[in-house]
């Protein structure tokens, strides 16, 4: 049973210091800093935290094949993999189109853009067993890093819809799937493995963590925090997503209408419990109970995301007192 935290990258470097160091001293097994454009560079972070840090694995989740050539994708992995003495995870996506715009950017081809730059990267990043056929067309025999690194980077793919997920499993190594519910791992697992088997590799050697978004703390407490994220990102959920839970963008809307306009006891106030339910919230024996459910759905791997609490030092503090060790209890 591994475990993960997920942390956006609008934190200080004092603040993310403080949330991996607890992470690292309650036996989280890794750390995961997003990239999103116009805040602080995540490989600049985990090169921070790797001089700080000992046993935690460090990934940056995700980098983006548009704003930056893979190339230079594989540079910062190969050097993070080098000064983190291995401990280094890259995970890669076709990135948001909203954030791209920012940068004037087009998403061009998004499943094919993703399949060859990860092609290239594990290529790059010491793996063997790459197809030849992923691979881009810039791709020759100039096409490698003039050092040595410790060992091959795992390359994971931030995948939320079915195809994407189903290309995780047949080129990268793991993959970063946000549930959008919890009990959408079923249905996660069952494409990542799809593709999994189409590569003809060990599905045993994928990690494939249960990424959902956590908030632990006093039961009150926590459930406001978990509402104020869905006020803001409702509306950019996919019917997809949300249809499982029988909501659509639209019903987000009004709440995220009045967070904007700064009334966020009145956007909170419109957050029902059947959109509380696409995370997690509570106490910490409510949020056990949710991850025991995904332990049972096949979960070897949960990953807590932001707002994590209303405290996260404190939240993290927690799951490894509470939560952790009823999971890894689990069988």
């Amino acid at each position: 049973m591994r475990t993960s935290i997920r942390v956006n990258n609008d934190l200080s470097d004092e603040e993310l210091t403080q949330l991996v160091l607890a992470a690292e001293a309650v036996g989280v097994d890794q750390v995961w800093i997003s990239h999103d454009l116009m805040l602080r560079s995540a490989p600049v972070l985990v090169g921070a935290l790797a001089a700080r840090t000992e046993r935690i694995q460090l990934g940056i989740g995700i980098m983006n094949p548009y704003t930056v050539h893979p190339t230079e994708i594989a540079m910062v992995a190969a050097t993070a993999q080098e000064i983190s003495g291995g401990r280094f995870l890259l995970g890669l996506g076709a990135g948001a189109i909203d954030f791209l715009a920012w940068a004037g950017l087009e998403r061009r081809r998004p499943m094919t853009t993703t399949r060859q730059s990860v092609a290239a990267l594990r290529a790059l990043l010491g793996h063997d067993d790459v197809s030849e056929e992923d691979l881009p067309d810039w791709w020759g025999e100039s096409s490698f890093l003039r050092f040595a690194i410790p060992r091959p980077v795992p390359v994971y793919v931030g995948a939320m819809g079915p195809q994407m997920r189903r290309l995780a499993g047949r080129v990268a190594d793991g993959a970063l799937p946000l549930l959008s519910r919890p009990e959408m791992f079923t249905e996660a697992r069952g494409d990542v493995l799809a593709g999994v088997h189409d590569s003809g590799r060990d599905a045993a050697r994928f990690d494939l963590p249960a990424c959902v978004w956590v908030s632990l703390g006093d039961r009150a407490e926590a459930r406001r925090v978990m509402a104020e994220k869905l006020a803001y990102y409702g509306p950019s959920l996919s019917e997809v997503q949300l249809a499982p839970a029988g909501l659509e963008p639209a019903d987000f809307q009004p709440a995220a209408d009045l967070a904007r306009a700064g009334d966020l006891d009145a956007a909170v106030a419109l957050i029902d419990d059947r959109m509380l339910s696409l995370g997690i919230a509570g106490s910490p024996d409510e949020v056990t109970a949710r991850c025991l459910e995904l332990r049972a759905l096949g979960a070897e791997h949960i990953s807590f995301g932001p707002p994590l609490g209303p405290d996260p030092a404190t939240a993290i503090e927690l799951l490894g007192r509470e939560v952790i060790p009823a999971l890894r209890a689990a069988r």
